[in-house]
């Protein structure tokens, strides 16, 4: 089971390492080449940085990178991983984003009715926008989530050997000959 929707936004996201490595650059190169320095574009890195680890961990999720204790789970048997899988994503993950979502609500809409921005002179404006990704990553890692949940589940809950249409026929002709 594929999640295309969060292969396709992380791969997306990772493009935004570039831009991180870029500015960090040029951040670089005017301080220490030029002299020169701008709040702008050092809160320009915090604000990159900030988006692409909030719009990424729904892919980390997906490609099942995330961090883990691996101790027992390399061990273990794929349906004994599918159980940790469903418990976890049911108890731990599924609560926690939605904790977040709950929480951070009124923190980011707080944000939005002020139009908050930097509290540096010369800083970025749109720190509201920054704080949205708390609520968007919550519910991207509820999307991918689900998905986990979805594929655990079918893992532990699907038949393992699904009947065939001509099962069914062997079958029913068999009856009909005792």
């Amino acid at each position: 089971m594929q999640n295309r929707f969060q292969k396709h936004f992380g791969k997306l996201v990772a493009w935004g390492s570039l831009s991180l490595v870029l500015i960090t650059a040029l951040v670089v190169i005017l301080r220490y080449g030029f002299n020169s320095g701008s709040i702008a574009l050092q809160e320009s890195i915090m604000y990159n940085h900030a988006i692409l680890f909030m719009l990424g961990i729904a892919y980390t999720y997906e490609q099942d990178k995330h961090v883990r204790v691996d101790v027992f789970y390399s061990q273990m048997h794929e349906n004994q991983k599918a159980w940790v899988n469903f418990l976890g994503t049911l108890l731990f993950a599924l609560p926690v984003m939605t904790f977040i979502i709950w929480s951070g609500w009124e923190y980011v809409s707080t944000s939005w009715q002020i139009r908050e921005a930097s509290g540096e002179a010369g800083g970025l404006a749109y720190l509201y926008m920054l704080k949205t990704l708390i609520i968007i990553m919550a519910g991207l890692v509820i999307l991918q989530s689900l998905a986990v949940l979805a594929k655990s589940g079918l893992t532990l809950f699907s038949d393992p050997h699904p009947r065939i249409e001509s099962d069914i026929d062997t079958d029913i002709e068999t009856e009909g000959k005792l």
